[in-house]
């Protein structure tokens, strides 16, 4: 056991990842050394920071839980403290049923750990750790110190914190509440102390990246948002996650054709295509707008890769409803897709209102007939970059390979760029000409064009 180190375990999405890199520097600030995602207890102290997401989701942050809980009682770990979106949820089970646990807290009352970690401090330290606590989890008031987790040239930002669309499958709204945006000026302060700090590319997320500034302004404002973070000086790369498809804001298209540093990217969870499916998603949008919305997103974006989400098994998918949702697959060629399939959640729409009568091998087999198909997509997709000229952003070295991105994939979720090591030294977080060699179903090769 590490005497003074606190280790922060992040569960879940990126906006959580956020969450946790600001606890760091709270804690950082107060003395304690923070480590992050150690594969085992190290510190005297742990914080575990949760999804409450899905099933797969609950039951990994729930494990998690019980490991470090049996740390404590090995004596290997002093104290123990879940914060995140399954506490949020779930507190009162929680702290029942796993009594180990020092504190729950939830997904916006966290800073109550840097509270309870306090020691006593001089006077001109307690103004700092006073700033800190006063910063919220979205980040707005005063500072933007963050304990960067990411490799440092890269960091996500997270402008709006909820969600106010209520899909029926959704347990999101129930955890985080209303959609509730960040001031424009916070957040490109936000960026400009990020670039300060080496940062050169900003993954952009939300919930629901599309409604932001309806709260604050009146109307949508992601596309002012983004057209003034990629006039901050130092903005290489801006990337988009979570758009919307209802009501999507084409304006958004007109500032990524402007900007040559906004990625030619857009992460939109689509979830299905049979209108019957949708409208008892409550999706708001039907097969036919949605159709629509990708061949205007493509018109208006020359090659633009698309990412989605897609949904099997959610009630009312029979096999007619499937094979609409295949046909759109083939269709709509998306360079990247992931899907899933449903599990009813507590206290949705859903639950409430249908009865989850597809049986899981039916799921899953409808599962592995769609991402057949897709994968079939992405070999095609990755093959045709095969002798083009791309432009690179290295991540790391990982044996004989430089390990890279063009601008068409996101950290950790899309296929990479392998160049052999022998093309001379590259330098993490350096951006790089690549030629196209080879490609996989994935992840493609190349070969360094420019050093420099």
């Amino acid at each position: 056991m590490r005497h003074n180190t606190v280790d922060i375990i992040t569960l879940g999405c990126s906006k959580n990842l956020v969450d946790s890199e600001r606890l760091m520097a709270r804690l950082r600030a107060l003395g304690y050394r923070v480590t992050h995602d150690s594969p085992h207890p190290q510190g005297e102290i742990a914080v575990i920071n949760t999804c409450g997401f899905i099933g797969d989701a609950k039951e990994e942050s729930v494990n998690m839980i019980l490991e470090f809980c049996q740390a404590k009682e090995e004596g290997r770990l002093r104290r123990l403290y879940v914060m995140g979106c399954l506490s949020e949820r779930y507190m009162k089970e929680l702290g029942k049923e796993i009594p180990q646990v020092d504190r729950f807290y939830g997904k916006f009352d966290w800073d109550g750990i840097v509270r309870e970690l306090s020691p006593s401090q001089t006077p001109k330290e307690n103004v700092k750790i006073k700033e800190l606590n006063n910063v919220s989890s979205l980040g707005e008031g005063l500072g933007y110190e963050r304990v960067l987790t990411t490799p440092r040239h890269y960091a996500y930002v997270k402008i709006s914190e909820g969600c106010d669309r209520k899909c029926a499958y959704c347990a999101i709204p129930i955890i985080t509440g209303r959609h509730h945006s960040r001031p424009i000026d916070d957040i490109i302060a936000e960026v400009e102390y990020l670039v300060a700090q080496g940062v050169r590319e900003f993954q952009v997320i939300a919930q629901e990246l599309t409604y932001y500034g309806i709260d604050l302004y009146k109307k949508r404002m992601i596309a002012p948002l983004i057209d003034r973070m990629a006039q901050v000086k130092g903005v290489k790369w801006i990337r988009l996650h979570y758009a919307y498809p209802h009501q999507f804001p084409m304006e958004l298209l007109d500032v990524m054709r402007r900007h040559r540093n906004v990625c030619r990217y857009l992460d939109i969870a689509l979830q299905h295509i049979s209108t019957n499916v949708l409208t008892n998603m409550r999706r708001h949008v039907d097969k036919e707008q949605t159709y629509e919305l990708i061949t205007r997103l493509r018109e208006a974006v020359p090659g633009i890769h698309l990412r989605t989400t897609l949904m099997v098994g959610f009630p009312g998918e029979g096999e007619q409803e499937f094979e609409e949702l295949k046909e759109f697959v083939r269709w709509a060629r998306f360079e990247r897709m992931g899907a899933f399939a449903y599990s009813e959640e507590d206290g949705t729409y859903a639950a409430r209102h249908f009865k989850d009568e597809i049986p899981d091998d039916v799921k899953q087999e409808r599962l592995s007939q769609l991402m057949a198909i897709q994968q079939d997509i992405s070999a095609e997709v990755q093959a045709a970059k095969v002798g083009q000229t791309l432009k690179v952003i290295i991540d790391r070295k990982e044996g004989e390979y430089y390990v890279g991105r063009t601008e068409f994939d996101s950290p950790e979720v899309d296929p990479e760029v392998l160049i052999p090591v022998s093309a001379g030294r590259l330098r993490r977080g350096c951006f790089y000409k690549v030629t196209i060699t080879d490609a996989d179903d994935f992840d493609l090769y190349g070969k360094v064009k420019v050093i420099g």
